[in-house]
């Protein structure tokens, strides 16, 4: 997954998506150490999936859960828009 699309989504499917990977990672770092995983630069690809995730979660300071950050910063203008009249 590359970060034009986790930037896509909304932040309940940012969670999802870092749950999902880092199951992924641990099933990885187990099949590594039996000596049965074959491509192990997978790690360091599910590895920069979750550091993304994180990044976008973090970066959505509004705190709107289920909406994408573009959206929660629109709401979030119109807000003060509205307290100033």
């Amino acid at each position: 997954m590359e970060l034009k699309e986790l930037k896509k989504k909304t932040i309940s499917d940012l969670h999802k998506i870092l749950a999902e990977s880092r199951d992924k990672l641990r099933d990885l770092r187990f099949k590594d150490a039996n000596k049965q995983l074959k491509n192990v630069r997978e790690i360091r690809s599910v590895r920069r999936v979750i550091a993304w995730a994180l990044m976008l979660i973090s970066g959505d300071k509004n705190g709107k859960e289920g909406k994408k950050t573009e959206e929660a910063k629109e709401d979030k203008t119109k807000e003060k828009e509205a307290d100033k009249k």
